[in-house]
């Protein structure tokens, strides 16, 4: 299977942490692929015509996007414990916390593309905006973080641990661990994982 791939791209961190956690990561070529919101990678149109990373091209021409689809697709081919809950409650949940480590991704994938304007043409209600709802959101995952602590590892705390990582990377002065200590003690729990260990996140240019 071959991954577009980047170092600095939280979503393909999130897919290369779940397929360690599968034992599928020496499964997957990874292909180096710069893309960006300002200039798209001529090559990835081929496979996908968003132009966005993580796209995975299966062994038979299938070509799969986004990371979500990728993880719930590479939690089908291993015989390890699925880190996609089958159905009810458990699954929900899961599936809940997926969507918000991504919606926070966004959030701050948003902040980051912000940033990267020259000064005079950045907008200031987008970055309040958003600089809010990373606020709003770090502060429900302390208030509901036994939906971390006291369930089993899954999708959710792939993505979540996955987002709050990207905060440290790109946005550093948030400082997202003060105030929040019981989610600061859980993600350190999530960054000792060897899965998360053997993911890096670097910026390579």
């Amino acid at each position: 299977m071959k991954l577009h791939w980047s170092p600095r791209s939280p979503y393909v961190r999130k897919v290369m942490i779940a397929a360690n956690e599968m034992g599928l990561a020496d499964q997957l070529e990874c292909v180096r692929t710069v893309v960006s919101p300002f200039k798209p990678a001529e090559e990835l149109f081929a496979d996908n015509p968003l132009n966005k990373l993580p796209t995975l091209v299966l062994d038979d021409g299938m070509v799969l996007f986004d990371s979500r689809v990728i993880c719930e697709y590479l939690d089908t081919v291993h015989a390890g414990p699925k880190l996609f809950p089958s159905a009810g409650p458990e699954r929900l949940v899961a599936l809940r916390n997926h969507a918000l480590g991504d919606g926070l991704l966004d959030v701050a994938m948003m902040r980051l593309i912000e940033r990267n304007k020259p000064e005079a043409r950045r907008t200031p209600e987008i970055i309040d905006s958003n600089e809010r709802k990373t606020r709003a959101t770090v502060d429900r995952l302390e208030a509901d973080v036994a939906l971390l602590t006291d369930r089993a590892y899954d999708i959710g705390h792939v993505a979540i641990g996955t987002a709050l990582g990207y905060l440290d990377f790109r946005f550093g002065d948030d400082n997202w661990r003060d105030g929040h200590p019981r989610l600061a003690d859980w993600h350190a729990t999530f960054l000792a994982r060897p899965a998360v260990l053997a993911c890096p996140v670097h910026d390579d240019s």
